[in-house]
């Protein structure tokens, strides 16, 4: 493992580390430190997210309507919602929720945009064409109209989420990796390969889209922020996340009618979804600088 990080080099007699590219980003990330209080916000909530059923003693549906609607208080530190679930807890497990749909969701975007943006820009032509009009036709259409006609179409659901949020972040994805794909063709590592008769596939994957990987590591953390997003606001209109499952959304268009009178139950499901997608953003920002040192300002 290390000698994957660092390479030894012998100069003049003498043994000097060197770091690979990787160790490199990280070295620049670590100095970033607005980057790495972003790193830290997703570390503790995949931590939360993991453990919650040790953190907290409660299930995310366990309902107490005797005690619906109460403050913050040392027994239920966020307060309890309109059936007396324990919003605390339920905020926790939406980590989950949320955490995989972001995750999955940009997963889809990414492969299909990846193998799609990836061609056409290697190739070219007609088929480049074709595909990016295609993704300018999509790309007209605001996102999470785009999405919210997926799920009415489909049905509403985790799975159905997760599958129109990663669709309406395809054409973003593509035009992101295609734009890397053509700035890498034409370099001279390229052409030897293509010299010495590899195989356009495996001058895609092999040689071109490793080259690429760090514009699609950008994109892919901001697009994980955007999909959370959209997965709220899907669950905020009754069209995404189904009850009792505790999604951040859905949360809060249940809170909503008693806004004006408790205050917390939307309060802090608004603030997870906030954090979450600050958190994400700090450490895009980061990782664009990182990875490429030259877009720093």
């Amino acid at each position: 493992m290390a000698k994957n990080k660092v390479a030894e080099q012998t100069i003049n007699g003498k043994v000097v580390k060197k770091r690979s590219q990787w160790g490199m980003v990280w070295q620049r990330l670590k100095r970033n430190k607005m980057a790495m209080f972003g790193l830290g916000i997703m570390g503790l909530l995949v931590i939360i997210a993991i453990f919650a059923p040790i953190i907290t003693p409660y299930d995310y549906d366990y309902q107490q309507l005797l005690s619906r609607l109460q403050g913050p208080s040392s027994e239920h530190w966020f307060g309890t919602d309109h059936l007396g679930r324990d919003i605390f807890t339920r905020i926790i497990y939406g980590a989950r929720v949320s955490l995989q749909v972001g995750l999955i969701s940009i997963g889809i975007a990414t492969f299909i945009g990846g193998m799609l943006g990836a061609v056409a820009g290697y190739f070219g032509g007609h088929f480049d064409t074709a595909v990016m009009r295609v993704m300018d036709i999509l790309l007209a259409i605001p996102g999470i109209l785009l999405a919210i006609s997926i799920v009415a179409a489909l049905g509403p659901g985790i799975t159905n989420v997760m599958i129109a949020v990663g669709v309406s972040a395809t054409p973003v994805e593509a035009r992101v990796i295609r734009a890397s794909v053509m700035q890498v063709r034409d370099q001279e590592f390229v052409e030897a390969a293509k010299a010495v008769g590899t195989s356009d596939l495996r001058i895609i994957f092999k040689h071109i889209l490793p080259n690429a990987m760090a514009q699609i590591i950008v994109q892919a953390t901001l697009g994980v922020a955007g999909a959370i997003l959209s997965a709220a606001g899907l669950s905020f209109i009754g069209l995404g996340i189904q009850p009792p499952s505790p999604e951040w959304g859905a949360m809060l268009s249940e809170g909503r009618q008693h806004l004006r009178d408790y205050w917390h139950v939307t309060t802090f499901p608004g603030l997870a979804i906030m954090t979450t997608i600050f958190g994400l953003n700090l450490l895009g920002d980061g990782l664009r600088d990182a990875l490429d040192p030259k877009l720093k300002n």
